[in-house]
C-alpha cells in the first residue's frame, strides 16, 4: 500500500503536455495583444507629430500673409513646407467676406506622400486691411 502512494506522488510532480500548451497559448495571446497596443501607440505618436508639424506650417504661412501688411488677393495657392525633413503641402484659399475690408483665409495642410494626399489640418482666420 505504501509503495502505490509513493508512485502516485511521483507522477503528480510535473505538468502535462496539455497544460503546457494551454499556458503557451495564453502567453501568445497576451503577447499579440501587447504588440497591437504598441503598434497603436506608435501610430498615435506619428499622427501627433504630423499634426504638430502641420500646425507649424499653417501658422508660418498665415504669419507670412500678415507680415506682408496688405490684404491678400482672392484665390487659391499651393506651397510646400518642409518641417523636420518632411514635405507638407499647404493650400491657401482666400475668400471675400461681406465686409470688403476683411478676407477669410483657409490653410489646408496635407501630407505630400504618394499619389493620395492625406489632409492633416484645417486652419482658418480672417485678415483685415492694415
Amino acid at each position: 500500500m505504501k509503495a502505490t502512494l509513493h508512485l502516485d506522488a511521483c507522477r503528480n510532480k510535473g505538468f502535462t503536455l496539455v497544460e503546457v500548451l494551454v499556458a503557451l497559448a495564453v502567453v501568445a495571446i497576451a503577447l499579440a495583444a501587447g504588440l497591437q497596443a504598441t503598434g497603436a501607440l506608435t501610430r498615435s505618436a506619428e499622427r501627433q507629430t504630423e499634426q504638430w508639424l502641420a500646425q507649424l506650417c499653417a501658422e508660418n504661412e498665415l504669419s507670412r500673409l500678415r507680415l506682408a501688411r496688405q490684404l491678400p488677393n482672392v484665390g487659391e495657392s499651393t506651397t510646400d513646407c518642409v518641417q523636420a525633413g518632411r514635405t507638407l503641402v499647404i493650400r491657401l484659399s482666400v475668400l471675400p467676406t461681406p465686409n470688403p475690408n476683411f478676407r477669410r483665409v483657409d490653410a489646408i495642410v496635407e501630407s505630400a506622400t504618394g499619389a493620395s494626399a492625406v489632409r492633416l489640418l484645417n486652419l482658418s482666420t480672417v485678415q483685415g486691411r492694415y
